[in-house]
C-alpha cells in the first residue's frame, strides 16, 4: 500500500471513528434521573467528553457535564473517563516514529 493510499485509509478511518463518537454525545436533561447520574454515567460521559465539547459549541442543548448527578461517584466517574481517553493521547502524542 502507498503512502498516500495509507494516509487516505487513515483519514477516512479517522473521520468515521469521530462520526461514531459524535452519535454518543450526551443530550438535555429532558427526564430527571430520581437517584442521580452515577458512577457508570460519569465514566462514560467523561469518555466521550472531547465529541460533547466540540457538540456544545455549536449547540446550547448540550452540556459536557451531567448536572442532575448523585455527588462524588458521578465525580469520580467523569474524572476517570477523561483520564481514559487523555492518557493514552498524551503518551502517544510525545512518541516519534
Amino acid at each position: 500500500m502507498s503512502g498516500t493510499a495509507r494516509r487516505g485509509f487513515g483519514l477516512v478511518l479517522l473521520a468515521g471513528g469521530l462520526l461514531l463518537l459524535g452519535a454518543c454525545a450526551a443530550g438535555p436533561n429532558v427526564d430527571a434521573n430520581p437517584g442521580g447520574f452515577g458512577f457508570w454515567w460519569g465514566l462514560w460521559q467523561g469518555i466521550i467528553l472531547p465529541i460533547t465539547f466540540i457538540v456544545s459549541l455549536f449547540t446550547d442543548s448540550v452540556s459536557i457535564y451531567e448536572v442532575d448527578n448523585n455527588g462524588n461517584w458521578y465525580d469520580v466517574g467523569f474524572m476517570l473517563g477523561i483520564a481514559l481517553f487523555s492518557g493514552p493521547v498524551i503518551a502517544l502524542r510525545g512518541r516519534k516514529s
